[in-house]
């Protein structure tokens, strides 16, 4: 007995520490998850809710099922957004990481300095510069009299010049520059991240066997950078199939419905046409939508990894 009541004190004070550690995890908790619940979990409850409804956002509102889904997957303006945020992803995905895998890897082959610190600074500028603003500039720039056609005047290209965002076969791709370039410099300092992380011996011992930079990119830094480049695909994956603020700013969806995207499409119905219901619909179709790219990039990561 004498043995065993110092070992029943010891386990009943172990878990009390225990029991006190998890209400106080619970307490540091608890402002958060009032937070997330309140402005995500809520908010995507009403949404749900709304869509099966015919509501103008005011007055009484009429039950109507599906009815609002199904205008979302027939009507042939909604379809259309849906396909330009799909061709934006080219533009915000494809080649922000492209290129700044290739900068990232060029940036690394650097001796380390000052010329190498403002490299990443100045590429990572655009990131901090907010949207909107970034649509208003660019939007100055692709005018008729605006710096890209002035610098293509100067270099003897003045008869392809044209006002970028008002032609129907070049506002897409425009505005989808515009969002590479906000994107290149994230994708550029988490990938120079990402290959500090490499063994250094890695890169010493493939060139002892004479391997040059191609072979060096292949065999070790894409390999080695599967977690990050999946975490920059996600991320640009979604800022293109959720695009708003570059879109709004420079050609709010026009000229026509040339670069009519989702984001817009739901502000017009919702605050325009006082549609709630069927923008909320639309809403759901582009989360469902967004999860079914986003989840399945995830899961290759994983599996890669294993």
């Amino acid at each position: 007995m004498s043995t065993r009541a110092p070992l029943i004190t010891r386990r009943v004070a172990v878990s009390a520490a225990a029991r006190r550690a998890t209400i106080a995890a619970w307490l540091l908790l608890t402002p958060a998850l009032i937070a997330y619940i309140s402005f995500v979990i809520w908010p995507l409850i009403l949404g749900v809710q709304y869509s099966f409804y015919d509501w103008n956002g005011i007055g009484p509102s009429t039950w109507v099922g599906f009815e609002n889904y199904l205008t979302v997957v027939t009507d042939p303006t909604l379809l259309a957004s849906i396909a330009n945020a799909f061709i934006l992803v080219a533009f915000f995905t494809v080649i922000p990481v492209g290129v700044g895998l290739m900068l990232a890897s060029l940036i690394r082959t650097m001796k380390a300095g000052p010329f190498t610190t403002i490299s990443q600074t100045i590429l990572f500028l655009p990131q901090i510069i907010p949207l909107a603003a970034a649509g208003i500039a660019w939007s100055w720039m692709y005018a008729q009299t605006g710096a890209i056609n002035q610098f293509l005047s100067a270099i003897g290209l003045g008869g392809i010049t044209r006002s970028w965002l008002a032609g129907y076969d070049t506002a897409l791709p425009a505005v989808g520059l515009i969002g590479s370039w906000v994107l290149t410099g994230l994708c550029t300092v988490l990938l120079l991240t990402g290959i500090s992380k490499i063994d250094g011996s890695l890169y010493e011992a493939i060139r002892l066997d004479g391997a040059g930079w191609w072979r060096e990119f292949f065999t070790i830094t894409l390999p080695g950078l599967r977690q990050e480049i999946a975490v920059l695909i996600t991320l640009t994956v979604i800022a293109a199939l959720s695009s708003f603020d570059i879109i709004y700013t420079s050609t709010q969806g026009g000229p026509g419905r040339a670069t009519l995207v989702p984001g817009i499409s739901i502000f017009r119905i919702g605050f325009t046409q006082s549609d709630v219901g069927l923008a909320s619909a639309f809403g759901i179709v582009l989360m469902v939508l967004v999860l079914a790219v986003v989840l399945p990039i995830q899961r290759l990561s994983r599996t890669s990894d294993r």
